[in-house]
């Protein structure tokens, strides 16, 4: 089932107006990088119009996501209150804008916003796309993709961020971790999706010390939360649904301790679509980890180039109840990405992280 807008990206002229709220809202913690022997990454400099050299890329799409990556990347010292999910701008970022194509839509007038840190040994650029394949559409991302590695020079490009939820069994916050790519083409029969895989195999040493789950932070749901919105969310939309229908098997709800999956190595496969297209009940798309809408592209240009590429990305909306209408699917979806996308992010910057310090 698709929708024009995609929840985790751009909402619709309805959503934008619809502003659930929850009371539940703590800061994101200072991060005890000690306690699994590592230290915070190193902010380094850098505000060129060009784009430096890098060791590797992570890449990152919404705001609620660039805030987590913004908070375990270059400010863990500090907590991140809730209120700063919808920041647009954060000191130290370069926004790039060289080399745009002739022809490129309106409004869309720079690719987006970099920063470097040093993890071990390696230079990382941090990147927050302005270029997405919903818009302004494949071709510039494709383009995009190109220019980072052209320019960049990186040996591993890692996406991270919110999907929408694909195994009927994962809570809200879970986290997956892949290696491949499969791209949703809606007038072609599924098993001639095209596929785009390769052998990048995650490190666990850090994922696997007994104190990285003291590092990561349960996504703070509580049932009157819940219930709260399943109230806003009926007042809005003039409905009448029980949370039980908008909350089937209480996926929205956190696990006590989040989830982090490494299945890299190319055999286990997201599914990348250019419009919101969502998991239900019924086990719909449960073949792929999650469903998200760039990745498969960035496989599509990285597997050309010979280039290393890994997805990290978090379920920031589960799977949604088959018996409802598609619209309200969507619009549920969307409201919980809104208040716990944040959190939901935090845990995926914190793996992705984990990943980069095992690997260099």
């Amino acid at each position: 089932m698709s929708y024009y807008k995609p929840a985790r990206l751009f909402a619709s002229a309805s959503q934008k107006s619809f502003a659930p709220t929850i009371q539940n809202t703590p800061s994101l913690p200072v991060i005890n990088w000690s306690l699994v022997g590592q230290t915070a990454p190193k902010l380094l400099t850098g505000s060129s119009s060009s784009l430096p050299t890098a060791d590797a890329i992570v890449i990152t799409w919404a705001g609620a996501e660039w805030a987590a990556l913004e908070h375990v990347f270059c400010a863990s010292t500090t907590p991140m209150p809730y209120s700063r999910r919808a920041t647009s701008s954060w000191n130290g970022w370069t926004k790039y804008s060289r080399n745009l194509p002739s022809g490129s839509p309106s409004g869309w007038d720079f690719w987006g916003e970099w920063r470097l840190v040093q993890i071990g040994s390696a230079a990382v650029m941090l990147f927050k796309s302005n270029t997405h394949l919903d818009w302004p559409g494949q071709t510039w991302l494709v383009e995009l993709i190109k220019l980072l590695i052209q320019d960049v020079k990186p040996a591993l490009i890692l996406s991270i961020g919110t999907a929408g939820g694909a195994q009927t069994g994962d809570h809200i916050g879970t986290v997956r971790t892949v290696s491949a790519g499969t791209f949703y083409e809606p007038d072609v029969a599924p098993a001639s999706w095209p596929v785009y895989k390769n052998a990048w195999q995650a490190t666990d040493s850090i994922l696997n010390n007994p104190n990285f789950t003291q590092l990561l932070f349960p996504v703070p749901t509580t049932s009157a939360d819940l219930q709260s919105l399943v109230t806003q969310f009926n007042q809005y939309y003039q409905a009448q649904y029980s949370l039980s229908d908008l909350d089937p098997d209480s996926l929205n709800s956190g696990d006590p301790a989040p989830k982090i999956a490494d299945q890299t190595g190319g055999a286990i496969s997201l599914l990348t679509t250019p419009t919101f297209v969502v998991g239900t009940t019924s086990g719909q798309y449960q073949n792929y980890v999650c469903i998200e809408m760039d990745d498969a592209i960035v496989g599509q240009v990285c597997q050309a180039a010979g280039i290393a590429f890994g997805f990290v990305r978090n379920i920031s909306d589960p799977v949604q109840n088959t018996a409802l209408p598609s619209t309200i699917q969507g619009n549920w979806g969307s409201t919980i990405y809104d208040v716990y996308g944040l959190y939901t992010s935090y845990n995926g910057a914190l793996a992705a992280w984990a990943f980069l310090a095992a690997n260099f």
